[in-house]
C-alpha cells in the first residue's frame, strides 16, 4: 500500500521540493499551504504521515499539531527555521515524532520519514493466532463509570463515547489495568509508545491533559489522579450527571 504524506508549508517552493522528493520515493503527495486546509484534509482523508513547517502564519504548526492530537495519532514531522532546543522539546511534548531544521536535505528528510513510518508499521503488528486454537476476546475492563473494551479498542464512560486515540488508550488501560498503582513518566511512555519512539517524557503530561479534557467532557471530573513527585493513577471515575 502507497504511504500517502500530507505536506503542510506557506512557502510554495519548499512544498514542491518536498512533494517532489517523496513522490521520488514512491510515496503519494499532497500539500496545503496553511493549518486551516491542513485540518481539512487530514480529517477528511487521514495521511500516512504529516510534514509540518512550525512557522505559518494565522495558526502555526504546533497548533495544527494540538488540533491533530485531540483525535489522530497521525505522525508529525515538524519543519522549522528555528534550531532552539525549547522549540524542538515543545514540538515533541505536543506529539510531534521528529523535527527537521530548515534548510534541510530532501534525502535526509525522506530517511526520516521512512524511519517513521517503519516504526509506526512495526507497533500495528499483530501476531496471527494458530489456525487449531481460536482467538482470544479479552475482557472489558470496568473500573467505576468507565468500560474499556480492548477488542473493539473503545473506551466509554457510563456509556458515553470518550473517542481516545490509540496512545491515549494505551495510557488509559495502563493505569486502569492496576488502578492502585502509580505509574511513573516513564513507564506510561513505554505503554504508550512501544514502537521505540524517542520522545520527552513531558509528553504524558500532554496526553494526560488531553485525557482529562476528554473525561470531562463526559461528567467525568476524577478520571486521573496526579501523585506529584511520583506519577499517575487511575482517579474513581464517577460522573456527576448522566450525559
Amino acid at each position: 500500500m502507497m504511504h500517502r504524506i500530507l505536506v503542510v508549508d506557506d512557502d510554495p517552493h519548499i512544498r514542491d521540493v518536498l512533494c517532489f522528493a517523496l513522490e521520488k520515493a514512491g510515496m503519494a503527495a499532497e500539500w496545503a499551504g496553511n493549518g486551516v486546509d491542513a485540518l481539512d484534509l487530514a480529517t477528511r482523508n487521514p495521511p500516512s504521515l504529516v510534514v509540518l513547517d512550525v512557522g505559518m502564519p494565522e495558526m502555526d504548526g504546533l497548533e495544527v499539531c494540538r488540533r491533530l492530537r485531540r483525535a489522530s495519532d497521525v505522525p508529525i514531522l515538524f519543519l522549522s527555521a528555528r534550531d532552539e532546543e525549547i522549540d524542538r522539546v515543545l514540538g515533541l511534548e505536543m506529539g510531534g515524532d521528529d523535527y527537521v531544521t530548515k534548510p534541510f536535505s530532501p534525502r535526509e528528510l525522506v530517511a526520516r520519514v521512512n524511519v517513521i513510518l517503519r516504526r509506526a508499521r512495526g507497533a500495528t503488528v499483530v501476531a496471527t493466532p494458530q489456525e487449531d486454537a481460536p482467538p482470544l476476546t479479552p475482557c472489558p475492563i470496568v473500573r467505576g463509570a468507565l468500560m474499556l473494551d480492548s477488542a473493539g479498542h473503545r473506551a466509554t464512560m457510563a456509556g458515553r463515547e470518550l473517542g481516545l486515540t490509540a496512545r491515549e488508550f494505551m495510557i488509559v488501560k495502563t493505569l486502569a489495568g492496576r488502578p492502585a498503582v502509580v505509574f511513573s513518566r516513564n513507564q506510561l511512555m513505554d505503554a504508550a509508545y512501544p514502537d521505540n519512539i524517542h520522545v520527552s517524557d513531558r509528553t504524558i503530561d500532554s496526553h494526560v491533559r488531553n485525557i482529562r479534557a476528554k473525561f470531562q467532557a463526559a461528567g467525568c471530573e476524577d478520571a486521573v489522579e496526579t501523585v506529584h513527585g511520583v506519577g499517575f493513577r487511575l482517579g474513581p471515575c464517577t460522573t456527576g450527571t448522566a450525559p
